[in-house]
């Protein structure tokens, strides 16, 4: 037993499981707003499901896809496939078996969620390489997780509707603005590989000045959200929260300063999706 709780955490860390409250937060409060403020039970456990799978292909994939670009990285070079504690067909297992994990769960839920089942794993896996390609890399990352929220609302309603989308989108520019600012540690090693960010592409300093517009704008996005559905003033005091923090991240960092990224990427943005969650249900209960 010792064994494999020994080795599903090495499983854990490669795929920064602790991470998935990232964008697990503002899955669930679509599905509340979906459900009218109720909780969606049978949908419920399936959207977790589909949530975690995705999101475990999603960072299996890239450490086999970056195997060889993390052992060059010296700030990679001691994640898990590049250190030899785990082999490559290990890691193919995992995310050929999470995939599959979001496929059920999508087939569980709805026939529509089935048939964009394929769309999701694509957009999460490309991610992979987009960094190869174009200096906006950020961006499809925050796609792969605005995908979340939209998802969620899916399986609840089974179709589309304008707020799931809005709520889509600020979460892509959210995403698309705290990666940027983690990019800004590797610009000289993205500019000898040949690998595409905008901090590589544009510098530090103007790249952490993007983030700030993207957060400004992903603000503005959740607070419209509050004219789309009925929910309670108190929704957009969470909403000067997320601001707040997100205003706390950026005061973390500058272009001369990078040594407390791990502090703006990881703590700051755990409590903006955790508090979001936690006052949008706030406001679905008092509306």
């Amino acid at each position: 037993m010792r064994a494999l709780v020994s080795r599903a955490l090495v499983y854990g860390r490669m795929i920064k499981f602790s991470h998935s409250v990232f964008a697990l937060p503002f899955a669930l409060a679509s599905a509340l707003i979906a459900a009218g403020g109720r909780v969606p039970w049978r949908e419920l456990p399936w959207i977790v499901v589909a949530m975690v799978g995705a999101r475990s292909a999603a960072m299996g994939f890239n450490r086999l896809a970056d195997h060889a670009v993390d052992a060059r990285n010296p700030r990679t070079a001691g994640r898990e496939l590049p250190r030899g504690l785990l082999s490559r067909a290990e890691v193919w297992l995992f995310v050929l078996l999470s995939a599959a994990a979001l496929v059920v769960a999508a087939a569980m839920l709805n026939p529509l969620c089935l048939a964009l089942s394929p769309v999701a794993l694509a957009v999460v896996l490309g991610y992979s390489y987009a960094k190869r390609f174009t200096s906006l890399s950020h961006l499809i990352l925050g796609l792969g997780l605005s995908i979340a929220p939209v998802g969620a609302w899916l399986a609840v309603r089974g179709r589309f509707a304008v707020p799931p989308i809005v709520l889509g989108l600020a979460v892509l520019l959210w995403v698309a603005g705290f990666d940027t600012i983690y990019a800004c540690q590797d610009v000289e090693f993205d500019r000898r590989e040949g690998l595409f960010s905008l901090p590589a592409r544009l510098g530090t300093a103007r790249a952490l000045a993007i983030a700030r517009v993207l957060h400004v704008l992903a603000v503005l996005l959740l607070a419209s959200l509050a004219v789309l559905v009925p929910l309670h003033p108190v929704y957009l005091a969470g909403v000067a929260a997320v601001g707040a923090l997100l205003a706390y991240e950026h005061s973390l960092v500058s272009a001369r300063d990078l040594s407390r990224v791990d502090a703006a990427f990881f703590t700051v943005n755990g409590w903006i999706s955790v508090g979001y969650f936690a006052f949008t249900l706030l406001a679905l209960r008092l509306a």
